[in-house]
């Protein structure tokens, strides 16, 4: 199965924070470093600024954000926080949002990909060995840096090309839906219950 995972707009905030929300306190203090609170997760993303950052996502059926990639542009690098939901872990979502997240930066033209997690995080310095990304480890945290290389045709074609099949992939989710919620009115008889 491929993930396919697309760029989030200012107005799927509330798909975000849904996301973030349903991270168990495990979960989000290996995503946040520690296991915030609600409000916590809420004002996070109601600071998110989509015009400067990048937020993917990959949506099940059901258009509920499974897996959700947050890229911080800073200073000369780009920051990236990747959470996974429990039943969507080992499937590729981690691994396509980082690839997603690699591209974009580099067609920002960011020179370094940047990650910081707990050392026991396992999953996340898996995605960063994979990436080929240098992992320094002290005092149980772990950040992982990514040199990237300028952008290029072929870069953008690749965002490009992503983005069109991410934006293909949610609209035939959501006629699915549609067609499901459709079948389930059309079953449903009145007076017959």
């Amino acid at each position: 199965m491929q993930i396919v995972t697309r760029e989030l707009s200012r107005l799927e905030r509330e798909a975000l924070e849904r996301h973030l929300l349903a991270l168990g306190d495990e979960d989000r203090r290996l995503r946040f470093g520690i296991a915030l609170p609600d409000q916590a997760i809420r004002d996070y993303v109601a600071r998110i600024d989509f015009e400067r950052d990048a937020v993917f996502g990959a949506f099940d059926d059901a258009l509920q954000l499974v897996a959700a990639a947050h890229l911080a542009r800073c200073d000369g690098y780009a920051e990236l926080g990747v959470s996974v939901l429990s039943g969507w872990r080992g499937r590729g979502a981690g691994a396509a949002l980082l690839a997603r997240s690699h591209t974009h930066a580099r067609n920002w033209g960011i020179r370094a990909l940047f990650m910081h997690c707990l050392s026991e995080n396992g999953a996340m310095m898996h995605l960063a060995r994979k990436q080929g990304m240098r992992i320094a480890t002290e005092h149980g945290e772990t950040d992982a840096w990514l040199e990237l290389p300028p952008a290029d045709a072929s870069s953008y074609t690749d965002q490009l090309l992503a983005e069109r099949v991410g934006l293909f992939d949610f609209a035939l989710k959501r006629q699915l839906q549609a067609v499901r919620s459709l079948a389930g009115a059309l079953r449903f008889k009145p007076g017959t219950g």
